[in-house]
């Protein structure tokens, strides 16, 4: 396993990726904050986990606890838009996610 540092520049395609403004005070704070959790890792990759057993489930022995799928009536399109701040033609509108190519 190949071991990357956290360096700014990384962060800062990290964050670019993410869609995310960083301050620079931000910045030096998660690199930090990143290396502890990183170290924690390097932690539990050091156990020696050989004669453990994978859990599948922390409730041994509890099988389908999904309810009987009934169908029953749903909301009206009026019904389910009338708490929304912004709509159009029907729909919920939402703030653009994805920039525009610089």
């Amino acid at each position: 396993m190949s071991k990357k540092e956290i360096s700014k520049d990384l962060l800062e395609y990290i964050s670019k990726l993410a869609l995310i403004e960083l301050k620079e005070e931000e910045k030096d704070n998660f690199i930090h904050q990143l290396k502890n959790i990183l170290a924690h890792f390097e932690k539990l990759n050091s156990l020696n986990t050989d004669d453990i057993e994978p859990m599948r489930h922390p409730i041994e022995g509890l099988n389908n606890v999904f309810r009987e799928d009934i169908p029953r009536k749903s909301l009206s399109n009026e019904e389910a838009l009338k708490n929304a701040k912004y709509t159009k033609d029907g729909y919920f509108k939402a703030p653009r996610v994805l920039k525009d190519k610089n």
